[in-house]
């Protein structure tokens, strides 16, 4: 799989100011919005492309984050952005609603709602809860931690509204599944120049193929989406955090040496 980059995806330079990335967004919003792509079915995951491409580059934090990550993983990047930061993250805070619903209002388009419930699956939902004193509104959404704007339903509200939707009118939200933790072990060459590995989870006995960026130190995490406890309710899995051990060169060699005599133990055997 090509590595990607949010420049690239959204046709922009790495100088690009706030306001030339939000009208290279606004452009591809339209040119790839599903309204009108329906007979074109490569739209929607570059529609999803375009629009994390978008909150990204959008946000100084994350923009600022995403080019350190440039300057040392190159085309790496990506990958190891998406380590730290889960769909919902990245959508938080983000003005995309507010584009949808201006090309809606432009162009007769289905608004923000209609196309994130299509774009991002069933977990995917939009509430409005009133009582006295008390008013909330956004959705909830399969793509992680409640999604673009789950952080409403943190904290003491969040228990509230959750409990009055599923007792009084029957809807039940999608519960991301538990984060888990493990370590890998690598060679200092495979830290050093990247490549994959096999690796036996023991948290939950899944054999997993790990692609392995480069120049990974002592100590850091490696985030395998999805791939720790089950969601329940429609919502996604956990995630699985793995902290990497490498290898003491000395013992490596040891290693190695041992490996070679057992392969040459074997072919005498055999003769």
């Amino acid at each position: 799989m090509e590595p990607k980059d949010y420049y690239q995806l959204l046709g922009v330079d790495k100088t690009a100011g706030p306001q030339e990335i939000k009208d290279a967004y606004r452009k591809l919003a339209f040119q790839y919005h599903p309204d009108r792509n329906t007979e074109n079915p490569g739209a929607a995951s570059r529609m999803k492309e375009i629009n994390e491409s978008y909150a990204v580059l959008s946000d100084s934090v994350k923009r600022r984050e995403y080019d350190t990550l440039r300057q040392q993983y190159g085309a790496f990047a990506y990958d190891q952005f998406r380590q730290s930061y889960t769909e919902s993250d990245i959508f938080q805070g983000s003005d995309i609603q507010q584009i949808f619903e201006e090309l809606s209002r432009a162009f007769g388009f289905r608004g923000f709602n209609d196309v994130f419930r299509e774009a991002y699956g069933r977990g995917y939902r939009t509430f409005q809860f009133q009582r006295p004193g008390v008013f909330a509104s956004g959705f909830i959404s399969g793509m992680g931690r409640g999604g673009p704007s789950g952080s409403i339903l943190r904290g003491g509200l969040g228990k509230l509204l959750s409990y009055t939707l599923q007792k009084k009118w029957g809807i039940q939200l999608p519960e991301r599944g538990k984060d888990m933790a493990d370590v890998i072990t690598l060679s200092p060459l495979l830290a050093q120049q990247g490549g994959t590995i096999d690796y036996l989870c023991r948290k939950n006995a899944k054999q997993l193929h790990v692609r392995i960026p480069p120049g990974l130190k002592n100590g850091q995490k490696i985030r395998l989406k999805g791939m720790g406890g089950p969601g329940k309710g429609g919502g996604e899995p956990g995630d699985l955090y793995v902290k990497v051990h490498i290898r003491n060169p000395l013992w490596q060699k040891v290693m190695d040496w041992g490996l070679q005599l057992g392969s040459l133990f074997k072919r005498r055997q055999k003769r």
